[in-house]
């Protein structure tokens, strides 16, 4: 569902550049100093406030708090406009807040090369099916999802995706050929996902890595963040000695850390680790 026909506007622009910057409070100023003479003020089904959007000279321009609170000063203009109030729940608003901010990253990410082996899709599918099972729609987040592999693997086996990656072109790639969807994606920094995102009851990285000095203790934030807002992860590496740092990593966190090959996947997904909070 488009954000504007949530609020019951024609068009609606948001102040936030990118999803990213949802959880940035300096937008409550702009929006705040914004003249208007209309407003509206969504809630959530516990009556908790999760956008507002202002009509001024240049049509509606909007604000999400999926990620942070209003401040009084944008509650203040809402008061003091021609206002209505409107009603939606989170999950169908965070969904459209995705969709809107996934289709304006295709208008500018150019896709990047589509380089996925398409037998990849089947041995991922018979790795997750093997060690989970299927699903009647319970959420997965597929952290540093690429260009979506693993969330066109999940919706296969009846999960629902929330898909997060920092590189928007292969976000771009994966929206492109469907794998990626627009109300499941986002373009955020995995090192601080649960900012974004409530803590949902499964989690996969697939092919995490490549671990080396550089970028070790960025991978070991990366997934303790998705372990963070999960009960079971499943994570693969390319390597024994990288899923042996992620076990670890696990251990460290009071998790409960079970280690297998997976000769089906000699490159990609060859090592599995699967953490149980």
């Amino acid at each position: 569902m488009r954000t504007a026909d949530i609020l019951g506007v024609d068009t609606v622009r948001f102040i936030e550049p990118d999803f990213a910057a949802l959880t940035d409070s300096r937008f409550n100023g702009v929006l705040a100093a914004t003249k208007s003479d209309e407003g509206r003020l969504l809630l959530d089904e516990h009556e908790e406030p999760i956008a507002l959007a202002f009509h001024g000279s240049d049509g509606w321009l909007a604000a999400s708090f999926l990620c942070r609170n209003p401040s009084v000063a944008l509650i203040d203009l809402f008061e003091s406009v021609n206002g209505e109030i409107f009603q939606e729940g989170r999950a169908v608003w965070a969904g459209a807040v995705r969709e809107y901010f996934s289709n304006a990253l295709v208008t500018t990410a150019q896709p990047s090369m589509d380089d996925l082996n398409p037998r990849r899709q089947g041995i991922l599918k018979d790795l997750i099916d093997g060690i989970w099972g299927v699903s009647e729609g319970e959420v997965c987040i597929d952290c540093c999802c690429g260009s979506g592999v693993g969330s066109a693997v999940l919706r296969e086996l009846g999960y629902s995706p929330l898909s997060y990656d920092n590189d928007e072109f292969l976000l771009s790639r994966g929206l492109f050929e469907k794998r990626l969807r627009p109300e499941e994606t986002m373009w955020i920094d995995a090192r601080i996902a649960s900012r974004y995102l409530q803590p949902e009851p499964k989690g996969i990285a697939i092919m995490a890595g490549e671990f080396n000095s550089f970028n070790q203790d960025m991978w070991e934030r990366i997934l303790g963040e998705l372990c963070s807002i999960t009960r079971a992860t499943l994570i693969t590496t390319g390597t024994e000695k990288e899923a042996g740092l992620v076990r670890e990593w696990g251990t460290s966190w009071g998790r409960t850390v079970s280690l297998q090959e997976n000769p089906a996947d000699p490159l990609y997904d060859r090592w599995v680790c699967h953490i149980i909070a």
